[in-house]
């Protein structure tokens, strides 16, 4: 029998223990906590009475369940409605982050199925933001600094930042292993936030929010997961506006497709534990972990768990089910950065794009259009034309059909930032994840052109935060943002300073939009 697999240190929500120090944890991370100034802050909503804290005007919840803990006999299952609890529950520390092997300093357990609210004080009604978190479905988690909400309540939101299933947890398809019970557990982590929106719709109320004005949003996998909730009729009820930072609606399995996925994660957890298959369902979940990380390391496909196509949950290819009318009446803003994939193939690649690389085509078919790449940018390096062929590939032609596609029933406003910072590895890259600090009001601080970044960051907070409460996104300095559509393709381009401040174009890069809806 082989060796079993050694555990990886995990710290469930009981402990809150980091390398046997809670302190040193907390120094780390001082937001998880309640600020020493902070006020009693309580609600009594459906599901339940919560204590959280009031801090400058701002009330704080952190740690509000939403689901029953998916462990034990609902390990792998689809997200089960939280039961209302008794008495006034302590809502002052977040909660665990999903499992996850990259964040042995974060206090991660399977019993992660929470949401954090910042709320404006007062009765309301506040429209309502929902951030999903990104992290390529395997990473990531709600309570990330960056993600604190205390800007947005200010200015009269409810920013709200969900946790989910991620992994082996929340997108393996288990079915073909442990038999129809485990039908559809590749979209667990949608379940999740479904679940979670649910929640909102039945206690937000009770915080001041407004469940008719809600918008949800998120970056990379969390505008992955926003794009296809777009595209799930069963969602349309539970939000009424879409923000999408890199994002796409392609990065699902078609029917069936993920069979394959399963049997290679299934074949390594039984060579590494030496156990049964069906031991997944009771065995440590750090040794699920250790082998998912081995999948991820030697599967020869970009982003093998994912949600799949069922013909019900998900009918069919989210943006066709877009393209049908699903968001009918609905308001989008999405949009991309310039050189995303820089941060991922490195600013300097050396070789052409791997199958390891592309998350939406072959690489057949990624080639027939990067062939052509020299014809349209010949003033661009290999090493810039390979940097904006995979960005195009993974984030702004998935990004640009989900816009085109909502078009049919809603409106739209599309951006692309191009500033890039002038300092650090990604110097001159508009990279992926750039944009997230910005959009919080919470911009890098250690770079050359801090000042910069801080300007063009409040502008577009401020324009966010203007789109969630219902208007136009707009900001003082920023030209008027038109709406997108099929003929102008007006784009707002978030740019830097001197020549290239922020502006509005028509059709940009339109010969590489061109170039791929030739191939593609």
């Amino acid at each position: 029998m082989a060796a079993k697999i050694k555990p990886i240190p995990m710290i469930t929500r009981r402990s809150f223990l980091v390398n046997g120090s809670l302190a040193a944890f907390a120094s780390r991370t001082s937001s998880l906590f309640a600020a020493p100034d902070a006020t009693s802050a309580v609600v009594r909503a459906p599901s339940g009475a919560l204590r959280g804290e009031s801090v400058d005007g701002v009330r704080v919840f952190r740690g509000v369940p939403f689901a029953e803990p998916p462990v034990g006999s609902l390990r792998f299952l689809p997200t089960v409605k939280v039961n209302r609890w008794k008495g006034e529950r302590d809502a002052t520390k977040f909660s665990a982050a999903p499992m996850q092997r990259k964040l042995l300093t974060v206090p991660h357990s399977e019993d992660c199925l929470y949401l954090n609210i910042w709320a404006p004080e007062g009765k309301g009604p506040f429209p309502v933001f929902v951030w999903i978190h990104g992290g390529g479905f395997t990473d990531g988690y709600a309570f990330e600094p960056t993600y604190d909400g205390t800007d947005f309540a200010r200015e009269g939101i409810i920013s709200i930042s969900v946790e989910y299933r991620l992994g082996v947890f929340g997108f393996l398809d288990f079915e073909p292993l442990l038999g129809a019970q485990y039908a559809g557990t590749a979209n667990n982590g949608l379940h999740d936030v479904m679940t979670a929106l649910t929640w909102i719709q039945e206690n937000i109320g009770a915080f001041g929010g407004d469940p008719a004005r809600v918008t949800i949003g998120g970056e990379s996998a969390g505008a992955k997961l926003t794009d296809i909730l777009m595209g799930i009729p069963s969602a349309q009820p539970l939000f009424h506006q879409m923000i999408s930072e890199s994002g796409g609606a392609e990065r699902v399995w078609a029917r069936g497709a993920s069979a394959g996925i399963t049997k290679g994660f299934a074949d390594i957890w039984q060579k590494q534990s030496g156990d049964a298959i069906a031991s997944v369902k009771t065995a440590a979940g750090a040794g699920l972990i250790q082998a998912q990380q081995e999948f991820l390391d030697t599967w020869p496909q970009h982003f093998p768990l994912r949600a799949e196509i069922d013909g019900s949950f998900i009918p069919r290819l989210p943006v066709e089910t877009i393209a049908g009318g699903s968001t009918r009446g609905k308001r989008l803003l999405i949009g991309t950065n310039r050189e995303e994939s820089a941060i991922f193939i490195g600013p300097h690649p050396r070789n052409d794009a791997t199958a390891m690389q592309l998350g939406n085509t072959s690489v057949a078919k990624f080639d027939a259009v990067y062939q052509k790449y020299k014809e349209i940018y010949p003033q661009l390096s290999v090493e810039q034309r390979r940097i904006r062929a995979v960005t195009a590939e993974e984030y702004w032609i998935p990004s640009i059909r989900v816009a085109e596609a909502h078009l049919k029933g809603g409106s739209a406003y599309v951006y692309e930032l191009e500033f890039a910072e002038t300092s650090g590895k990604f110097a001159g890259d508009a990279y992926h994840s750039l944009d997230v600090g910005m959009v919080w009001n919470h911009p890098h601080k250690q770079v050359s052109d801090a000042a910069s970044e801080a300007a063009l960051g409040k502008q577009m907070h401020t324009a966010w935060a203007a789109f969630i409460r219902g208007e136009t996104p707009a900001a003082s300095g920023l030209p008027a943002w038109p709406q997108y559509d099929e003929q102008s393709r007006s784009t707002m381009i978030f740019g830097a300073k001197a020549s290239r401040e922020s502006r509005v174009e028509q059709g940009p890069q339109a010969a590489e939009l061109a170039l791929w809806n030739e191939t593609l």
